[in-house]
């Protein structure tokens, strides 16, 4: 990612609400947190840190990190959470079929959507083995950070 780009992510960042914003894209990952909001340390493994542009300015991470699952109270279900901010798309493209779809099985490791975050194609994975019981997320729309993409039934 261009240290240009990063810097205007920065000051959008900076000028919005968002607390944290997360950007995953092939060998890197960004995360900017607003200093003062979160606890969280910020580290990097690409730019140690960028120059910052005023008192509540967000600081940088950079590594990768898989889509986040968590465990339902309820039947056993397992939500399969957006690593990242971005546009969530069902399929590689608007002619091609689902990826997976409610009532499909998953095997782990497989891709089962795409969040698209600065015109970077992220594929999310499945991390285990599972039935899709729920899909609350419509193609084309945008995802939060931690926002459930599907609701798995762990199949073993």
């Amino acid at each position: 990612m261009d240290p240009k780009d990063i810097r205007e992510l920065i000051e959008l960042i900076s000028r919005s609400d968002f607390a944290e914003f997360e950007l995953e894209g092939k060998g890197f990952k960004l995360k900017l947190v607003r200093q003062g909001v979160s606890t969280a340390a910020a580290e990097t493994s690409r730019p140690k840190a960028l120059p910052s542009p005023g008192p509540a300015a967000p600081a940088v991470v950079a590594e990768a990190e898989p889509a986040t699952l968590t465990v339902a109270a309820d039947e056993g279900l397992v939500d399969l959470r957006s690593p990242i901010v971005g546009t969530f798309y069902r399929a590689a493209s608007p002619d091609a079929p689902p990826f997976a779809e409610v009532g499909s099985r998953v095997r782990k490791g497989q891709v089962v959507c795409i969040v698209e975050a600065m015109k970077v194609m992220n594929e999310i994975e499945s991390e285990i083995d599972a039935e899709v019981v729920e899909a609350p997320v419509a193609n084309g729309q945008p995802v939060e950070f931690g926002e459930t993409l599907f609701r798995l039934r762990p199949v073993h």
